[in-house]
């Protein structure tokens, strides 16, 4: 009964789901873009190779399944990878990552049981595998009907996703009991799935300690550092560099304020003359946070006029590009994660770790809370109440070489311990994917 309302009340939403897409696009006109995906149809499938298909919502789902996809392709010489995504960012990230590899993009088709038959009628996978959190019904459902295995792996389950989850136990749990596998990240993404009826849960560890940045980012990044860092046109003096990687609204406000404020009196830019670089989350916000930062009166650039080797004499500058976030580690001394400050539940500090770059969280940090946690504890990170504190760490950080050294070696050792669960999530898929012949 439960699963019968949920879907009526998609139905009778249809309106406002296509008012959705429309609202979206005044910004992102991507949204209108392949609207069919949206409901099942324009799949081009029309071979029979074997075809395993891993949905990744948005962009740290899709550099999640980065490792995984590159392992299957290696197990799997003879099989396709379908990726499916929900937003524009997570199949722009999907089709650079992805270039020149066997791989196919779509958007996920919206929770209507006649799209999601269409969809798997129309790609025919040999397995399912969601990246994270999303956990359709009528998908899971339909999936069992077809003959579909659905996987659930790297999940993750924060305490407040889990009080969402129990008002909607009815739908939530039969999905949960319906998948094949569920492999979680934590002992503490367990355990809540348990709470949730999924119980046995084995823990595997995180995707995102894998992902490996790109040889080309990183050089990138490198070139930035000699160009942008090495002496200040103005003073002749060495910079340094702090990174508000990941922002979301109304942490750049807040930051830009911050930062003004420690630079008093003007003798400390003088004699440090720093960098600060402003790369917010959703592209859509590019030229909303460039207006902030105008405001201040500060001297912006933005990334997307600067070429690689251009000389910077500018306090703030705006990284409005996409895809490049490797590079911003590659230039940052210390990076202050975004969404952290404000209570988004915080961006990725893994990657961060992996660059050997110190990090600084907020006081929220649900999204990532082992990891934050234990990063804190290995001393690769320190926590902060607000952006005040947080641009007041990252400059005694930046002016205490030893400091900054040592975060950055305790980074690097806490990223590389926590590394392996690519490998372990293939072997337990594999018995799904060999049993319906597939590969090697």
């Amino acid at each position: 009964m439960a699963r019968w309302l949920y879907t009526l009340a998609w139905y009778l939403a249809m309106p406002l789901v296509l008012a959705h897409l429309l609202w979206r696009s005044r910004r992102q006109p991507e949204y209108l873009r392949h609207l069919g995906e949206r409901f099942g149809a324009n799949a081009q499938r029309t071979d029979m190779q074997p075809l395993v298909w891993l949905h990744a919502v948005s962009v740290g789902e899709t550099r999640a399944a980065q490792p995984l996809v590159a392992a299957l392709l290696e197990r799997y010489p003879g099989c396709e990878v379908l990726v499916t995504h929900m937003t524009p960012t997570g199949r722009e990230a999907g089709a650079s990552l992805f270039a020149g590899q066997p791989v196919r993009q779509a958007y996920l088709p919206y929770d209507y049981p006649f799209a999601v038959r269409r969809f798997l009628r129309a790609w025919r996978p040999t397995i399912g595998v969601v990246i994270e959190t999303e956990l359709w019904p009528n998908l899971v459902a339909v999936a069992r009907s077809e003959g579909v295995p659905m996987a659930l792996v790297n999940a993750r389950l924060s305490d407040r996703s889990l009080r969402k989850a129990r008002r909607w136990r009815a739908l939530i749990q039969p999905a949960l009991a319906s998948l094949d596998l569920v492999l979680a990240q934590t002992d503490s993404d367990a355990r809540r799935l348990a709470q949730l009826g999924r119980h046995a849960v084995p823990v595997l560890g995180n995707l995102k300690f894998d992902v490996v940045a790109e040889p080309a980012l990183e050089a990138r990044g490198h070139r930035w550092r000699s160009a942008w860092l090495a002496k200040s046109p103005s003073t002749g003096l060495p910079r340094f560099c702090v990174l508000a990687a990941s922002t979301r609204e109304g942490e750049e406000a807040a930051l830009l304020d911050a930062w003004a404020a420690a630079l008093q009196p003007p003798a400390l830019a003088s004699r440090f003359p720093p960098l600060l670089v402003v790369v917010p989350r959703h592209p859509q916000r590019f030229d909303e946070v460039a207006a902030l930062i105008e405001a201040r009166g500060f001297r912006m650039a933005r990334r997307s006029r600067l070429s690689d080797n251009q000389g910077l004499d500018t306090q703030v500058l705006l990284g409005d590009s996409m895809g490049e976030m490797a590079a911003w580690y590659g230039l940052a001394d210390v990076a202050i994660i975004g969404g952290s400050l404000l209570p988004h539940g915080g961006q990725n500090l893994i990657e961060a770790c992996a660059a050997g770059v110190p990090v600084i969280v907020g006081p929220h940090t649900f999204n990532f809370a082992e990891a934050a946690e234990q990063a804190i504890v290995a001393e690769a990170a320190v926590r902060v109440a607000d952006a005040p504190r947080a641009v007041e760490q990252a400059l005694a950080i930046v002016l205490d070489g030893e400091r900054r050294q040592s975060m950055s070696d305790c980074a690097l050792a806490f990223a590389g311990r926590h590394r392996g669960a690519t490998g372990r999530t293939l072997q337990a898929l594999t018995p799904y994917i060999d049993r319906r012949a597939v590969g090697g």
